[in-house]
C-alpha cells in the first residue's frame, strides 16, 4: 500500500529560481535498474549486490536527506513507494514537474519500467494542497517513441525562461519544442560527449542553474562554439559560471539543486559532489547559498544523485 507521509513544517519564502518546497519518494526496493544500464554511464551494475541491504541503505539515505532538508526549513512532501517493479522511483523528477502559475507536466519515459513510476495519487495530492490550474500529460507519446524525461532532460532557468537540454534518447527535440511552446520557455539544445564519446543521458548531471551562479560541465559539450554560447547566456543573466571537470561531473557535482530554506537559499548536493569540489568553487557558492551535503552513496549507484531525488515545487499552497 502506498501512502503519503504528512509534512508538518510550514511553507516559508518563495524564489523564482529556487523553490521552497519539493516532493520526494522513499523507495522500499531500490536497486540498479537493468533497463537503464545501456545509456546511463553513471550507473553501476548491482547484479552481484545484496538486494535487501542495498534497498535498506537507500531507504535510510532518503530518510536522512528529508530530515536534513526539513531542518533547513524546506517543505518536503514525502511519499512511500513499496513497488518492487519500480527500482528508480526515487528519481521522481523525471516523470513530472511543477511550475509557477499552477501548471504541472507529466512526461513520457524512455524505459518501460520507469513508466510505472507515474502516480495519480501524487498529482491528486498536489491538486488538493496547491493551486493547480492545469496538468499537461505528454506520456501518451511513448508509443510514438517520443521521450522527454522531465527535469533530468531539461534544466530550467526560470528567470530568463530558458530550457537547457542535452540531445539524447531521453530528450526528443520535437517534443522539447512542444513543451517549450506550452510552458513559455526558449529551448537551448546541445550535444555532449563523455570520455568515450558517448552522449550524456541527462542534462542535469552536468548542469545546475541557481539564482546567482550556474554549475556547468562545459568541456563535455561537443561543440566548443555552442559551449561558449551557453556560458555567455548564463553570464548574461548575471550568474557566475562555475566550470567543472569531467571527473567532477562523474562525481555528481553538476547534479545539485538550489532550494529556498527558512534562513536563505541552500544548495542541496551529495557528499560525493561536495568532496569533489575545490575550495574556490565552494566559496563562490557559499556567497549566495549554504552548501547542504546529503550522504546518498547507495542511491548514486543507480546513476543519479540529489538533484534527481527532488521534484521542485513551484506551486502556491492553498
Amino acid at each position: 500500500m502506498r501512502h503519503i507521509v504528512p509534512h508538518t513544517r510550514s511553507h516559508k519564502g518563495r524564489s523564482v529560481q529556487a523553490p521552497s518546497a519539493a516532493v520526494m519518494i522513499r523507495p522500499r526496493y531500490f536497486r540498479s535498474n537493468p533497463q537503464t544500464l545501456a545509456d546511463n554511464a553513471f550507473q553501476r551494475n548491482g547484479a552481484s549486490a545484496n538486494r535487501d541491504a542495498v534497498a535498506k541503505a537507500a531507504h535510510d539515505e532518503v530518510t536522512r536527506a528529508v530530515e536534513a532538508l526539513r531542518g533547513q526549513g524546506v517543505r518536503i512532501d514525502l511519499f512511500e513507494d513499496e513497488g518492487f517493479e519500480t527500482p528508480d522511483s526515487v528519481f521522481l523528477n523525471n516523470w513530472f514537474s511543477m511550475h509557477s502559475g499552477g501548471h504541472i507536466a507529466i512526461y513520457p519515459m524512455f524505459t518501460p519500467n520507469r513508466r510505472l513510476e507515474r502516480r495519480a495519487d501524487i498529482i491528486e495530492f498536489l491538486k488538493r494542497d496547491f493551486r493547480v490550474q492545469d496538468v499537461i500529460d505528454y506520456s501518451g507519446l511513448e508509443p510514438d517513441g517520443l521521450f522527454l524525461e522531465g527535469t533530468g532532460a531539461m534544466v530550467f532557468d526560470h528567470v530568463e525562461r530558458v530550457a537547457y537540454a542535452v540531445r539524447s534518447n531521453r530528450a526528443d527535440a520535437v517534443l522539447l519544442e512542444r513543451f517549450c511552446t506550452h510552458f513559455n520557455y526558449e529551448p537551448m539544445v546541445f550535444d555532449t560527449a563523455d570520455a568515450r564519446g558517448v552522449p550524456v543521458y541527462h542534462t542535469n548531471v552536468l548542469m545546475c542553474v541557481a539564482t546567482e551562479f550556474a554549475i556547468l560541465g562545459k568541456d563535455m559539450i561537443a561543440d566548443s562554439k555552442r559551449a561558449e554560447e551557453i556560458k555567455a547566456r548564463l553570464e548574461g543573466a548575471g550568474r557566475t559560471v562555475i566550470e567543472i571537470t569531467r571527473e567532477q561531473v562523474d562525481n555528481f557535482v553538476g547534479n545539485a539543486f538550489e532550494l529556498q530554506g527558512g534562513n536563505g537559499r541552500i544548495l542541496a548536493l551529495s557528499t560525493t559532489a561536495h568532496d569533489a569540489m575545490t575550495a574556490e568553487q565552494r566559496s563562490i557558492i557559499s556567497e549566495s547559498a549554504a552548501l547542504t551535503p546529503l550522504d546518498v552513496p547507495t542511491i548514486e549507484t543507480g546513476g543519479g544523485s540529489v538533484r534527481c531525488m527532488l521534484a521542485g515545487n513551484h506551486l502556491v499552497p492553498r
